[in-house]
């Protein structure tokens, strides 16, 4: 088995044991009432998306998500939330170090030995989540479960349905589909934009990623017969049929829309050894981005 396939079977565990780090380590989180921004790069932006949306929406704070590179110096912020596997990604901890002494920091992280336990004000350690793939499974599903429980929407459901995604076969025909569109609502979107990049990433397949009332302006016009559009979460009204009209494939579950994501991890694992890939090691990427003092600028 590669790696990234232990590390995607290893999830549900990792989400019971997120939980009990929320609870353990709940006065490093925002509190209620906080106006916060969360930040990180690649999928750890997305994962920030979902919490940000999700935070929001409970009535918990105001919540923005940024990319690392995108920080608006501008805004005032109670506490910065930076989602950073690794701690050694240039654009962090160059945010991090930036808002020292001006803003509260709290990082999410799986190694204790990097730079960025010193560069934030506090650092939640999930080491139980690391990875030795370099395409992120459990740790981004793990950060956003530890930042799930916090808020008090995290279940031992979720947990279930994970397994379920783990144990139950794939949908048939993905693996010869040509394209695929993913659908977020709400805080499904983060979901769906990582959904994409980890396809892109482990099995160099073509996809997007929407927020699903946006589809219809537009991107429908790529569905056909053996394209597929993955819905997370309650399908807009009318969706489901109107893609089906056009001959394109559409997927959804009644699975909780995070350990959907893992249908999706599964499905990107298939395709790549469908096309003899190697899952761990996807082509122009490592596990860490760290640029020089030029390029980092």
């Amino acid at each position: 088995m590669s790696h990234v396939e232990t590390e995607t079977a290893s999830q549900p565990e990792c989400w019971r044991r997120a939980a009990e780090v929320a609870a353990d380590r709940k006065a490093a989180l925002p509190a209620t009432g906080e106006r916060i921004a969360v930040v990180g790069c690649g999928t750890s932006f997305y994962m920030a998306q979902a919490y940000a949306s999700l935070r929001e929406a409970s009535g918990q704070g105001e919540s923005d998500a940024y990319a690392a590179s995108e920080f608006p110096f501008g805004r005032s912020y109670d506490r910065v939330v930076a989602l950073t596997r690794s701690g050694t990604t240039t654009e962090v901890l160059g945010l991090l170090t930036r808002l020292r002494g001006t803003t509260r920091t709290v990082a999410v992280t799986a190694d204790p030995r990097t730079p960025v336990m010193a560069a934030a004000d506090e650092v939640v350690v999930l080491d139980f989540a690391d990875e030795r793939s370099v395409v992120q499974t459990r740790f981004a599903t793990t950060a956003l479960t530890l930042l799930r429980a916090h808020l008090g929407l995290h279940t031992e459901e979720v947990v279930r349905d994970a397994e379920t995604a783990l144990a139950e076969p794939l949908p048939e025909g993905l693996l010869e589909s040509t394209q695929f569109s993913f659908l977020g609502r709400g805080w499904t979107v983060g979901i769906a934009n990582e959904a994409a990049l980890k396809m892109k990433e482990a099995s160099l397949s073509w996809t997007e990623s929407y927020p699903a009332m946006e589809y219809r302006h537009g991107p429908i016009s790529i569905a056909t017969a053996g394209t597929a559009t993955w819905m997370f979460g309650t399908a807009p009204e009318g969706l489901p049929e109107q893609v089906r009209e056009t001959g394109a494939r559409w997927v959804e579950s009644g699975l909780d829309p995070l350990a959907d994501l893992v249908r999706v991890q599964r499905l990107a694992i298939a395709r790549a050894a469908a096309r003899g890939l190697d899952p761990d090691l996807p082509r122009h990427l490592t596990r860490s981005v760290v640029l020089g003092t030029a390029a980092g600028a």
